[in-house]
């Protein structure tokens, strides 16, 4: 059994509780537990809000629930509110831990242990950050070259898997809520930078977890064809919005902290 007393595993989770199992007895199965356990729910259905509850009994969990849906970042302000750790495992329900993330997550926390300075640590992307330098193992340091072309940098910051102190919020700022879900991490990602955050990077990223979304639990999250249209002309045009937004925001986008 690998225990992890200084960490608590926050989950985020909305209407898909047959993945929420999943991910537990992942982690079980893993042979890995945790100083804590805090799902933070927004405002379920009833069927899900049940079996919530059946989970709860079975995994000892915390349970943060809402009258009212409050979009992600109200769920995971309440949810790491709740937290008492010195570090959050912060991941979303529709994730499942493979046999190389335990220790990998060991290493970080001890990477973070060591240096204060670092104040988060990702496992999972969609692509690989564009900016970074050797750390230690399999670990790399993002940077952030003001003058960097590839304008996902401003993603230093992710809401994807990641290890990180649960001093979080008092350095970067709560959540933005009553947005979308691509608002509120943008917001975050502005205020990482702004604050000088420091980020640890997985390079291999795609060994240690897996999303996994099915056609009884499917992904809550839509996105425009501005967002993912392939085609050459919607594309430049959104390369030249991008690194005008996102530049202009790191320098005038009112700080939250």
């Amino acid at each position: 059994m690998t225990h992890f007393a200084p960490i608590t595993l926050l989950i985020t989770h909305y209407n898909r509780s047959r993945s929420l199992r999943r991910l537990l007895e992942a982690f079980a199965n893993l042979n890995c537990s945790f100083g804590g356990i805090v799902v933070s729910d927004d405002c379920s259905k009833p069927e899900h809000l049940t079996a919530l509850q059946a989970l709860r009994n079975e995994f000892g969990f915390m349970l943060v629930t809402t009258p009212q849906n409050g979009g992600l970042g109200h769920n995971i302000n309440k949810g790491q509110d709740a937290v008492q750790t010195l570090y959050t495992l912060y991941i979303q329900e529709d994730f499942v831990p493979k046999l190389a993330f335990i220790p990998e997550l060991q290493r970080a926390l001890s990477l973070m242990e060591q240096n204060p300075a670092v104040d988060f640590a990702r496992f999972y992307a969609y692509i690989r950050y564009p900016y970074m330098t050797p750390y230690q193992g399999g670990f790399s340091a993002m940077q952030f070259p003001r003058l960097g072309l590839d304008y996902t940098k401003i993603y230093m910051y992710s809401d994807h898997p990641h290890l990180r102190r649960s001093s979080f919020l008092q350095k970067f700022g709560r959540y933005a809520e009553g947005l979308n879900v691509d608002k509120t991490e943008y917001r975050m990602c502005i205020s990482f930078l702004q604050n000088n955050g420091k980020g640890l990077f997985f390079r291999d990223f795609k060994t240690l977890l897996a999303q996994e979304n099915d056609t009884a639990e499917p992904s809550t999250i839509a996105r425009s064809e501005w967002t993912n249209s392939g085609n050459p002309a919607i594309a430049a045009v959104r390369y030249v919005y991008r690194q005008l937004k996102y530049n202009f925001d790191i320098q005038f986008m009112p700080r939250r902290v």
